[in-house]
């Protein structure tokens, strides 16, 4: 049975790595570029590269936020895509998604962008990271993180001259800072792990 999972394209994604990771992981990708393109898919990811403001102009041109906001399957944001779920960004004075409650700064480094890889400090349970040695390191490009008003959704952090956001999780919205899609063995089962949450949720759906 195909697991479609949409992913969004508001221009500055890694669309074609995050593809194969999904459909590595038993998905079927589904780019979705407007919200005419919008299916019944089993989940949904919110990738990025780049800057918040133009991708948010993009979403609005593109009829997507409306669709994203009101979204309730499992929902992946990854790197900007984690920025956009919260709701402002100091990047560009941008107003973003505002599906999390919380801002995004920038970083407090003597090297911007962070770029790397990076452990991460786990603070409570994930399912995101079932199979995945607590030790594991991912990739990192980033200069800005959120800084969540309600701490209790930061599942994880990172050390980058501070304390820094790495995961979170309100309901079925995720967001990672890093970038699984470039972060090896670790990365892969933790696309899988997304993947089967969607497999999951959709057949108690059913």
């Amino acid at each position: 049975m195909t697991l479609p999972i949409m992913i969004i394209d508001h221009g500055a994604g890694n669309l074609v790595s995050i593809s194969r990771a999904l459909a590595a992981a038993g998905a079927t990708p589904l780019i979705v570029e407007n919200a005419d393109e919008v299916s019944d898919a089993a989940g949904m990811v919110l990738p990025g590269v780049g800057a918040t403001g133009p991708a948010m102009d993009r979403l609005s041109r593109q009829g997507l936020i409306p669709v994203i906001k009101g979204w309730s399957r499992p929902l992946l944001g990854i790197c900007v895509g984690l920025q956009l779920m919260f709701e402002t960004s100091v990047e560009d004075d941008s107003p973003c998604l505002g599906l999390l409650e919380g801002t995004v700064e920038r970083l407090i480094a003597p090297r911007l962008p962070h770029m790397g890889w990076n452990d991460i400090k786990t603070r409570s349970s994930e399912p995101l990271l079932s199979g995945i040695d607590p030790s594991t390191t991912f990739y990192f490009v980033h200069s800005y993180a959120p800084v969540p008003s309600d701490k209790s959704i930061i599942i994880a952090t990172t050390d980058y001259n501070q304390d820094v956001v790495a995961i979170v999780r309100s309901e079925h919205r995720i967001g990672v800072q890093f970038h699984p899609e470039r972060s090896g063995d670790a990365g892969r089962r933790m696309m899988n792990n997304f993947v089967e949450s969607c497999r999951q949720e959709t057949t108690i759906a059913s």
